[in-house]
């Protein structure tokens, strides 16, 4: 329970400090603002350069939302866990790095690779032919990169981290996954079902495997290959969004199954896969005892324990 919870309010914290700077809402909050505020400030140094024209090249305008989303979620959370937690960036060692890191991209690269072949056996996915010539480059630079890590900062970093610190894990892998599926509803081919799909097979499997390892690297490497094998090696929609990829593909049969315009997140088969990974996680967080309970439960046994027995 120690090592899971990576703060805790400092002891002699006034009250104002507690509410204001130190709880889980209060964290957030600055989180979004400081990621809103470097966005936003660079956004508008790469105006200047032109790199949001419509003019600029593709490889440009995806350095600009790579440059965007990196700067504005990397150092609102180095703010964050620097300044306002006060502690190290335990969940970015770099000697976890290559281990967790390369593991999250063998692991999101077999997961997808599982969902293909299987839609492939089910019948619904067909190889047309390959397109050697694709530029694949600025998709793994969007898809891939910034999404793998901006996405994850944002996410498992500090929406289920800090909720789980506050309200345990239970709360907050239902918390966040609601959020994470609601975060791709405006996508597009989105529907109510492909956002739920979304929210349970990477939500709930990306906020289990950042509990079980306690690591970024993990999630991001996952995030980053699924993204990138999905779209610049099977060439499916990355959650909607069309994807020019090495193999030129189709998907046939209904939606429930193929996805649809989503892509094969919002298939059925996807959902089951992932759902079957995050129950290997669930067992060895259970096996652990990992599972944090919410703060005022944990105050309570602690309180009982330290109660005199006559």
């Amino acid at each position: 329970m120690t090592s899971t919870i990576a703060f805790r309010t400092p002891e002699a914290a006034p009250a104002w400090q507690r509410w204001l700077v130190y709880s889980p809402v209060a964290r957030i909050v600055i989180f979004a603002a400081l990621a809103f505020g470097v966005g936003y400030a660079m956004h508008n140094v790469l105006l200047t350069v032109g790199w949001m024209e419509k003019t600029a090249t593709p490889l440009q305008h995806a350095l600009a939302g790579l440059s965007i989303e990196l700067s504005a979620t990397v150092i609102g959370y180095a703010v964050l866990v620097l300044w306002v937690e006060r502690r190290s960036l335990r969940e970015f060692s770099l000697r976890t790095l290559p281990t967790y890191g390369l593991g999250g991209l063998v692991a999101g690269f077999l997961i997808f690779s599982a969902v293909v072949g299987l839609l492939w056996l089910f019948g619904s996915y067909h190889v047309l032919g390959f397109n050697a010539h694709v530029d694949w480059l600025p998709a793994v630079l969007i898809a891939g990169i910034g999404a793998g890590i901006g996405e994850e900062i944002a996410m498992r970093g500090v929406l289920f981290r800090i909720a789980e610190e506050g309200l345990g894990t239970w709360w907050a892998l239902a918390i966040s996954a609601v959020v994470f599926g609601g975060a791709h509803i405006s996508n597009p081919g989105a529907t109510l079902w492909s956002s739920l799909a979304i929210a349970i097979e990477a939500g709930i499997l990306l906020a289990l495997l950042f509990h079980v390892t306690r690591t970024l690297w993990a999630c991001i490497g996952l995030h980053a290959a699924w993204n990138i094998t999905q779209g610049t090696i099977y060439g499916i929609p990355v959650s909607g969004t069309d994807a020019k990829g090495w193999l030129t593909s189709s998907r046939t049969g209904p939606d429930w199954l193929s996805g649809g315009t989503f892509g094969a997140e919002a298939s059925v088969v996807a959902l089951a896969v992932c759902t079957s990974v995050s129950m290997v996680l669930l067992v060895i967080a259970l096996r652990r005892g990992s599972i944090v309970r919410p703060r005022w439960s944990r105050k309570a046994k602690i309180s009982y324990e330290a109660t005199p027995t006559s």
